[in-house]
């Protein structure tokens, strides 16, 4: 039984050098002589031995320390000998006990090794880095309209304001911006202005939103990344963003570079030039919040779960609104846009036929299948087959629902008139599904359990999909991202672990382990092996992040370069060269291990499991590490149906074989490049070598 004592009746004021110590820390016993313990002055030994603090003594009359007696043996070695032996401890750990125990030297010596280990130039991925931009002084003139706006056929509601903001005066970089706090967001949650937010690429263009402006920079091949466009300061904070920076097909004078932001319902268009600087294109209005923004070719296209799209077309200038059934995922292959809903129904929209329907405020949405269960629609993915032949080419859609089941319907070039069939189904997730992949080689699909993600390989006879022997299991592994309990409003948009890429045998996840991490691990998509991990080069942590693949250079032999997009709290933008970590894929081994995982949650307090939100839960949960060690879903699936959905207007139908001619239309021409599927609009948090044929053996990398 430990007994506290004064400095009077416990240790002596003085004692002999070589007198021995008996020490109990944490249970642990370690017996040493006095001018070990005080060589280094003015440290807690020497304050504990010279009676300056109370003593706490157990029953053998040790000292008694409560502090971990594992971090303390080395501790005590390097009183000793003077040597540094950490013997497997964290170095963090070791640094914060050495601080406890105020020993000055070894502090030192833990601080120059962290900051050796830590470059402010990073390591050999390390390709650049864009300082916080200079924040706006002029606030955005809300009276100002530019381009008619349509919600079914009547002019959109803008919001206006009599009473103008104050002028800011001169303000600094936006650094300072740090000590100002945001006002609430629609979310009820406060903002860090500083903080980047979001950040999304397209060809040599980058956009990075702030909370209450956005930038975008140009790659040009001689000077590298420049500043092209600064937002003026906007009213409300940033909660979307999508940015379109080449259109392969547009008229001349057409807008072929734009960025949109959004927040709420409302929605902000800009024009950008080529030369540098851009102008307001105009303000939309969806009417319920936006959860997802994107451009399909020129199209900017913004929806909203309530079963709401809104769609500008950048020939008319026109902003049109419509009502479908509510939508919890899209993917958007050439001109048309693909809608999975919550009725269990694939719609399409044909953006090019759009203008044609302007007379009648109709968009041309049109039912493309629907699920035999009518399980809600959580994921799709479009995979559009090369030309095989004159008769035409296969259109093959995968697709997750909310009970957890994944499908691959296919439409053959001589069944047009009768739409997609069943061509293949797995029952292999119990959650539902929240994101899908189709490929060349792979199928791949990821649920709300802890992202687990499940991977086939799949078979092809001449470009088209085959059955014999049909798509065989590849690998089973999760990608644990936790979400903060009380996070940036908005910010969980930017964190999507993917997966990204267009090449097949190179897409990856990015997994962001805790909310506050400065550390991202980059994993292969098809078996969950590691490519490489990326560490904040200013220590700052990582808010926002995304995969940009970049146009060649024009000089001979070049090629496409693939980078990673690191958004940090301080304002600041790296950037990692990808396409040399895929060279050297293959030396690093699997997953994160224990310790690494281990390492990462120290970094916070996990909360219990929370309640699902709404019909579909969410994706990345915060996590209780109740499910850490699971490697993968049972087998079999749950049989129960998804709750029916409320009664929807009624969508316009037509035949599918006005959208099978157009896709075959689409893939005898030059494409756009397939951006990768974006899963149910609620933002979720998210791993491979190519695959060789199947006699491979199963990937169970845990985490």
């Amino acid at each position: 039984m430990a007994v506290a004592t004064t400095a009077a009746e416990g240790v002596p004021n003085r004692g002999s050098p070589g007198e021995v110590i008996n020490l109990n820390v944490g249970g642990k016993r370690f017996s040493t002589s006095r001018q070990t313990l005080t060589w280094i002055p003015d440290s807690f030994f020497s304050s504990l031995l010279s009676g300056r603090i109370s003593t706490l003594k157990d029953e053998t009359g040790a000292i008694f320390i409560d502090r971990d007696p594992t971090v303390f043996a080395p501790i005590l070695n390097f009183l000793r000998t003077k040597e540094l032996d950490p013997r497997g401890i964290h170095g963090s750990s070791l640094l914060h006990e050495a601080q406890f125990y105020g020993l000055t030297p070894l502090v030192r010596r833990l601080q120059v090794r962290e900051e050796l280990d830590r470059s402010s130039c990073g390591n050999v991925l390390f390709n650049g880095y864009l300082p916080p931009p200079v924040f706006p002084v002029k606030r955005r003139n809300r009276h100002s309209l530019v381009g008619p706006q349509q919600v079914g056929g009547r002019p959109a509601p803008v919001r206006r304001s009599n009473t103008m903001p104050p002028n800011l005066g001169n303000a600094g970089l936006l650094g300072r911006m740090l000590d100002e706090r945001a006002p609430p967001s629609p979310s009820g949650q406060l903002e860090e202005p500083g903080m980047v937010r979001l950040v999304c690429g397209h060809h040599n263009w980058i956009a990075v939103a702030y909370t209450h402006f956005l930038v975008c920079y140009r790659l040009k091949e001689a000077s590298g990344w420049q500043l092209a466009f600064s937002s003026p300061r906007l009213d409300w904070p940033i909660e979307r963003l999508a940015l379109t920076a080449r259109v392969l097909s547009g008229a001349p004078g057409e807008h072929d570079k734009m960025v949109a932001a959004a927040t709420g319902g409302e929605i902000l268009l800009w024009a950008l030039q080529a030369q540098g600087g851009g102008s307001e294109i105009g303000v939309f209005h969806l009417g319920v919040p936006v959860e997802a923004l994107f451009f399909v070719g020129n199209q900017l296209i913004a929806t909203s779960h309530t079963g709401r799209i809104g769609v500008w077309n950048a020939v008319t200038k026109h902003w049109q609104v419509q009502e479908v059934q509510p939508i919890t995922s899209y993917d958007a292959a050439g001109s048309f846009l693909l809608l999975g809903c919550s009725n269990g129904s694939i719609y399409y929209v044909d953006v090019q036929k759009f203008p044609l329907r302007m007379k009648d405020n109709d968009l041309l949405v049109s039912e493309l299948y629907r699920d035999p269960a009518e399980d809600g629609v959580t994921a799709l993915s479009v995979y559009l087959t090369p030309k095989t032949s004159d008769s035409g080419n296969w259109i093959e859609i995968a697709y997750g629902t909310s009970s957890g089941v994944v499908r691959v319907i296919v439409q053959h070039p001589e069944t047009v008139g009768s739409g997609p069939q069943l061509f293949q189904t797995f029952s292999v997730h119990r959650s539902p599904v929240t994101k899908i992949m189709l490929s060349e080689k792979h199928l791949i699909s990821v649920c709300a359990d802890n992202n687990h993600v499940r991977t086939w390989s799949v078979t092809r006879f001449r470009g088209m999909i085959s059955t014999q022997p049909g798509s065989t299991p590849l690998a089973s592994f999760k990608i644990l991202a936790l979400e903060s309990a009380d996070g940036h409003g908005g910010c969980s948009a930017g964190n999507d672990i993917g997966p990204y890429g267009e090449r097949d045998d190179q897409q990856v996840f990015i997994q962001k382990v805790v909310p506050n991490a400065s550390q991202l691990f980059v994993r292969l998509s098809s078996t969950g092996q590691r490519v490489c991990s990326v560490c904040s080069v200013d220590g700052s942590p990582t808010t926002a992040f995304t995969v940009l693949e970049c146009e060649g250079s024009i000089r001979l032999g070049s090629r496409p370069r693939r980078y990673l997009l690191t958004g940090q709290a301080n304002g600041s933008l790296a950037m990692w060269d990808l396409t040399t970590a895929m060279d050297g894929l293959g030396q690093t081994p699997g997953g994160l291990t224990e310790e690494e995982l281990m390492g990462q949650l120290e970094q916070c307090e996990l909360t219990p499991l929370a309640a699902s939100r709404g019909a579909f839960p969410s994706p990345s949960p915060r996590t209780s590490l109740t499910s850490l060690h699971s490697a993968s879903s049972n087998m079999s699936l749950s049989g129960h149906r998804g709750s029916p959905s409320p009664p929807q207007p009624e969508v316009r139908r037509r035949g599918a074989g006005s959208f099978v001619d157009r896709c075959q239309e689409l893939v005898r021409g030059a494409p756009e490049p397939r951006r990768p599927p974006t899963p149910a609009p609620r933002p979720s948090t998210g791993l491979g070598t190519p695959l060789t044929p199947p006699k491979n053996t199963l990937n169970e990398t845990s985490f």
